[in-house]
């Protein structure tokens, strides 16, 4: 018999096996879990790592569970069209490297939700290990340039970005602005800088106090400051 279109998408839809599922959504717990650790111990951002990490396991678990429904009907599949339309999502993804880390537990649910358990979990293995090898391999060439510094300049005494790099520049070997934003009051700037003493570190400190004893200044180093 003819089936209508109506028809078509009312019996469209497949039973999902309950032990594959199951498998697949520990293991899309697991793999967030890991590339949580990774992001947290490997990332470059200087945001709060370990908080920002906490959100592959949601991501990961719900896209995974997204697809392994949607897949099963064509038409949860044309639905799902529709309701992504009307949903934004406006968090603030200040660096690249968040974005890209987010894409691949996205990529893991994917995968997973698709029953494509094998190719996931060894491209996900590949990924990590081309991944870590790459920070090592870097570190290795640049393991003095690891010091985080951000600025912050708020009020009608806010200072400019050409003093404080004038002033970094003299008392820092290496002087690499990663981000800055500025608004008519404020002024936040954060550097990666590499010096060869705490003592030149203490030079650039006391100078940039200088220009504005307002000024708030953050070193961050995972492997200390002295």
């Amino acid at each position: 018999m003819t089936q209508t279109f109506e028809q078509f998408l009312a019996t469209s839809s497949a039973n999902i096996p309950i032990l594959g599922f199951i498998l697949n959504i520990i293991l899309s717990a697991l793999l967030a879990i890991l590339l949580g650790w990774v992001y947290a111990k490997y990332g470059n951002s200087l945001s709060n790592r370990k908080q920002f990490a906490k959100n592959f396991l949601l991501i990961t678990m719900t896209t995974m569970l997204i697809i392994s429904i949607v897949k099963s009907s064509l038409a949860l599949s044309l639905g799902l069209v529709g309701a992504l339309s009307i949903i934004r999502f406006r968090a603030a993804i200040k660096e690249p490297e968040e974005l890209a880390y987010l894409f691949l537990a996205i990529a893991i649910g994917l995968g997973l939700g698709a029953n494509q358990t094998v190719i996931t979990i060894i491209a996900f293995i590949v990924i990590l290990i081309i991944l870590i090898a790459t920070k090592k391999f870097s570190k290795k060439f640049h393991d003095n340039q690891n010091l985080h510094l951000t600025i912050q300049s708020n009020g009608a005494k806010k200072i400019n970005i050409d003093a404080i790099l004038e002033i970094l520049k003299k008392n820092c070997d290496v002087v690499d602005l990663r981000r800055l934003d500025e608004t008519n009051n404020t002024l936040e700037a954060s550097f990666m800088v590499e010096t060869q003493n705490f003592t030149q570190l203490n030079k650039a400190k006391v100078e940039l106090q200088k220009l504005n004893d307002t000024l708030k200044i953050t070193f961050l180093d995972n492997k200390g400051l002295l």
